[in-house]
């Protein structure tokens, strides 16, 4: 009786470093927050790439918690104002955040 106890007790201080590991924190993603970070990225790149007035390969994206960081340079400010409005418009896009500049 006392081993099952004591595996129990294990098992469970186990599964709780294991949940506490994959919070969050005001600094550090969840793993959660992180592959859904990773589907908006890939999800805004989809986006830029089907925009046939857009070169995706001039621009890069980042997520974080749903704010879309958008950089690299681009040939005109329209081509900008274009990718922020493809950003925008992804579902699960908190806010954009532009740091292209025109080459």
């Amino acid at each position: 009786m006392k081993k099952q106890s004591l595996i129990a007790a294990a098992l469970s201080a186990f599964l709780l470093v294991s949940v506490v590991g994959c919070a969050s924190t005001s600094k550090q993603e969840g793993t959660g927050e992180y592959v859904d970070d990773a589907v908006i990225t890939t999800k805004v790149k989809a986006a830029i790439f089907n925009e046939p007035s857009l070169k995706s390969t001039e621009i890069n994206v980042e997520t974080y918690k749903g704010a879309v960081q958008l950089s690299g340079f681009v040939s005109s400010q329209a081509d900008i104002n274009k990718a922020v409005d493809v950003a925008r418009s992804v579902k699960g896009v908190v806010s954009v955040k532009n740091n292209m500049h025109v080459k």
